[in-house]
């Protein structure tokens, strides 16, 4: 008899476990109604963070520091000031998981005038920003289950995308193109004047 064991997830999170992570983050769920320009600027940081390691489950209202080394971005539980550069790379910045479940970036002051730095971000921001304008709606460039995504980055991330497009939906841009959203952003700038 030839039997195939199976390896188990050496992590112990199979796709239930996500599921249930899933579920769990849409129930405390607080999304506001967002303009596009607030949707593309926090689409475009917490992508930036979920791209990095994150071998812990963040929550919300709690800080995080964001490292860059052996060309790899990690988020991390330890300050900056709690271990040397040598051990934790170069601070990028400090990282916060909000009540929408999106993230904010404080750059650290030399990322801040890293000339370098600010142009890759600047690039990368563009590439969101033409991939949204391509997109046949908004909610398109949102992301989905991302399998090469570490665990916790690919939870928050789908629950990401849930968040944005409630936000979206509360501000009427859900089902539209980057241009419908924009005009019906600037008439209503247009009337509130």
């Amino acid at each position: 008899m030839n039997l195939t064991i199976k390896q188990a997830n050496p992590q112990g999170k199979g796709a239930v476990a996500v599921l249930d992570s899933l579920q769990q983050a849409k129930k405390q769920l607080i999304a506001p109604a967002k303009n596009i320009q607030q949707i593309t600027n926090d689409l475009f940081t917490s992508l930036f963070v979920l791209n990095s390691q994150i071998r812990f489950k963040p929550t919300t209202g709690q800080a995080y520091w964001l490292y860059f080394k052996d060309g790899q971005y990690r988020l991390s539980l330890i300050a900056p000031e709690q271990w040397a550069p040598s051990q934790s790379g170069r601070f990028i910045g400090t990282c916060e998981l909000q009540s929408d479940l999106t993230w904010t970036l404080a750059l650290s002051n030399a990322c801040a005038n890293d000339d370098a730095f600010i142009q890759e971000i600047a690039n990368r921001s563009l590439q969101l920003e033409q991939k949204m304008q391509q997109a046949e709606k908004i909610d398109d460039v949102m992301p989905v289950y991302l399998e090469t995504l570490p665990y916790y980055s690919r939870v928050l991330a789908a629950a990401l995308a849930f968040s944005l497009k409630q936000s979206m939906q509360k501000s009427g841009i859900l089902g539209l193109s980057f241009r419908q959203a924009e005009t019906l952003l600037i008439n209503r700038s247009d009337q509130s004047v």
